[in-house]
């Protein structure tokens, strides 16, 4: 089948959906939806967020250079559609959706209770592109739930239940297909089997 050439877009899907929860510097909070955050460094742990200019958000982060990233899930997927689409200039939406502010133990920005893994983020460095600006934040801080470890401490990402985001629509995450190295392991594994 033949393919059609689009114009250039930023078509890379699915993305994380994630909440990104900050405040202003006298402690009023906000909660924004964001679709562009990622992983970028692993020592220092390092991720980042891209946001609108003219989001209400964006100059709270600027101001206090912190934030929090709040993973979502099935069970929040409405309070994140709704985070994403009102404005904190005129809505509370920690009260409007119902969530729970929660201290965080480096920053100053609260934490979602609610969700399952908080990112504490401190902001190193903003980058200008053009619609949106990149902020690359260092993470001070990791706050996981007690029920997504098993009996041996291990995190088991997959009892959250979390979502993702493609092309305008919110998904739930499946089965897995497989793990890190399968692959390889695979292999080893029919190439002891052809020895048989």
């Amino acid at each position: 089948m033949a393919k059609q050439v689009w114009k250039p877009s930023a078509m890379l899907n699915p993305v994380p959906v994630v909440m990104v929860s900050c405040a202003d510097k006298g402690g009023k909070p906000n909660i924004i939806t964001i679709a562009w955050a990622g992983t970028i460094n692993t020592n220092p742990p390092m991720v980042s967020v891209s946001i609108r200019k003219e989001r209400y958000s964006h100059a709270l982060i600027k101001d206090t250079r912190e934030f929090v990233i709040n993973l979502t899930t099935k069970e929040l997927a409405f309070a994140a559609d709704f985070c994403g689409v009102k404005s904190g200039r005129d809505t509370d939406k920690f009260a409007a959706v119902k969530l729970t502010q929660e201290k965080a133990s480096i920053v100053r920005a609260p934490m979602i209770k609610e969700s399952p893994v908080n990112l504490e983020c401190v902001v190193k460095q903003i980058i200008e592109l053009g619609s949106h600006d990149l902020f690359i934040a260092e993470v001070a801080a990791t706050n996981v739930k007690e029920e997504l470890l098993d009996e041996k401490g291990k995190l088991c990402l997959n009892r959250a239940d979390l979502i993702c985001y493609s092309h305008g629509e919110y998904y739930p995450l499946s089965k897995p297909l497989g793990f890190f190295g399968y692959s390889v392991a695979k292999r080893k594994h029919l190439k002891r089997g052809n020895r048989r």
